[in-house]
């Protein structure tokens, strides 16, 4: 950034609306703005000294012609463009009253998540559409891999809605054997993750997650962006670090002290909260999670919790 530019800091609210079929609400910015012609979720600036959600409110009115009747804060971030930094509030829109339609004369478009892609998107919707499309839950498989009940748990926790499945292993797996859980995952719309050594980035699965090993090891994203790439790390550095690389979310740990690992000192509720106050991308939790934790961790901001035997 050229040191002549003045930094020029905004704050926006903006509303995530879903009709019933699911789809998401977007706007394209019109020819007179900053950023013309890319898509963004609606909403506006900020006024000084205005109320976050009155400030949504009346930015949905004025371009959409719909009354916000609930909202509630799904998350803040930060975004640096070339010549001011942004911070972001995005609000679930719960209820609304209203059809919406383009007041200021710009398009809008329903679409399903995964049709995002198709559009040119503002540089800060793929933190936000993860945010939006990632589960709040999230399991890890044990480290046992010889026999057959790696794949019946995995059964078990699809059947009970699981959505996303990291297979975890510290030794290379079968292809074969992978290949077998892939599809027991494609089976139930679930999305399988490896976390494995020797990664390819050309395995069968829908994603890749990195130790904090791989992590510090790594200049710039491994992977094509239309696979998910998830970290493990145990620090504000490590999750600054995944930021740099793009990653599409973290996991953070140990939050509280777990048997197997009980040498280990836990983070705590207040650091855990402190690093997810300053990174945009989702985190999950681990260490000592439960589904019993889960409303406590979306308090402090995170995208939920992980683990392997309690989730």
């Amino acid at each position: 950034m050229s040191s002549n530019k003045k930094i020029i800091e905004e704050e926006v609210a903006v509303g995530i609306l879903l009709n019933n079929n699911g789809q998401i609400l977007i706007t394209k910015r019109r020819n007179n703005q900053f950023m013309s012609g890319y898509w963004e979720l609606p909403g506006g600036k900020i006024e000084v000294g205005e109320n976050k959600k009155d400030s949504l409110k009346r930015e949905l009115f004025e371009e959409l012609g719909v009354t916000v009747n609930k909202s509630n804060l799904k998350h803040t971030m930060f975004h640096q463009y070339p010549d001011k930094v942004v911070k972001l509030w995005i609000y679930n829109v719960d209820k609304y009253s209203g059809e919406p339609s383009g007041q200021e004369g710009q398009d809008t478009s329903w679409c399903s998540l995964d049709q995002l892609n198709n559009y040119k998107l503002l540089p800060t919707m793929r933190e936000i559409v993860h945010k939006i499309s990632l589960p709040e839950h999230y399991w890890i498989t044990p480290d046992d891999h010889h026999s057959e009940s790696v794949i019946e748990k995995c059964h078990e926790h699809l059947i009970a809605g699981t959505m996303i499945v990291q297979l975890r292993s510290k030794a290379p797996l079968d292809q074969s054997y992978i290949d077998k859980i892939y599809r027991l995952c494609q089976d139930y719309q679930a999305s399988l993750i490896l976390n494995i050594p020797n990664k390819t980035y050309q395995e069968l699965c829908d994603g890749w997650h990195l130790t904090s090993n791989e992590l510090l090891s790594l200049k710039k994203r491994p992977c094509d962006n239309n696979k998910l790439l998830g970290v493990s790390t145990h620090n504000a550095l490590e999750a600054e670090h995944a930021e740099n690389i793009s990653a599409d979310y973290i996991s953070l740990s140990p939050v509280s002290s777990t048997p197997s690992h009980s040498h280990i000192q836990p983070l705590g509720w207040q650091v855990a909260s402190d690093i997810i106050s300053k990174s945009n991308l989702p985190v999950y939790l681990l260490g000592g999670m439960s589904k019993e934790v889960l409303d406590k961790a979306l308090s402090i901001g995170a995208q939920g919790v992980a683990g392997i035997s309690q989730i």
